[in-house]
């Protein structure tokens, strides 16, 4: 009798068993920034970046920005959602005087409406004020990468709808880079960007540092 309750069991259990959920592809990268974090652990109250591929890819952040203590937490491919996924860990472990993100590219460019990335970007900074009440964010605008230049409407729709509600808003501040990366005939500038003309060059990175450099306050050391 046992043994076929033994068997019973075996055979019906399975089919109640719940899956895992599964592992979200940025899991990786973000263990990375722990392991790195665990073995040198960056300074608090710094200006933190974080968001997508633009963050993620700009390795010359601190030469481009001299003066300033800055942790780059960015990560290839980040959707607004993603960033609101790991917040716990990315963002809000490291006590930043500023958050500045750089994100909604990617939302746009999968299908994601302006008004979603807008609740979305609310759901992130209302994750942080839980925690951080008092540090400012900064939303970088989206960029006119000429390899996206299709999706534009939607991209400068998205941009003035983050950019009114921050108006609005204490504390959140809008970092326009979208006219200062066209030419004067309103095209996107060929010179700014790598060969998949979505990231930006050092040039790019350097337009958009000097557009960040005025808004970041009193630098915290000498360079």
């Amino acid at each position: 009798m046992k043994t076929t309750i033994v068997l019973f069991l075996a055979t019906v259990l399975p089919a109640f068993a719940v899956e895992a959920p599964p592992e979200s592809r940025f899991e990786q990268q973000v263990r990375l920034y722990e392991v790195a974090d665990r073995a040198s652990p960056p300074p608090q109250g710094a200006i933190l970046l974080a968001g997508d591929s633009q963050f993620f890819r700009w390795k010359t952040y601190q030469e481009d920005l001299p003066g300033y203590t800055i942790v780059n937490r960015g990560i290839d491919s980040f959707q607004t959602s993603d960033l609101i996924q790991f917040t716990e860990r990315l963002v809000l472990p490291h006590r930043p005087r500023l958050i500045v993100l750089h994100v909604g590219g990617n939302d746009i460019h999968n299908g994601k409406s302006p008004e979603r990335l807008l609740a979305d970007f609310k759901t992130f900074v209302a994750k942080v004020r839980t925690v951080l009440p008092q540090v400012p964010i900064y939303f970088s605008s989206i960029t006119p990468g000429p390899g996206r230049w299709d999706e534009a409407v939607q991209r400068k729709a998205a941009n003035q709808l983050l950019k009114d509600y921050i108006a609005t808003q204490p504390g959140l501040k809008f970092i326009d880079l979208w006219d200062a990366m066209l030419t004067t005939d309103g095209q996107p500038r060929e010179d700014l960007w790598v060969e998949d003309r979505v990231h930006p060059n050092h040039a790019g990175y350097l337009i958009r540092a000097g557009i960040m450099r005025p808004l970041l306050g009193p630098s915290d050391h000498s360079p």
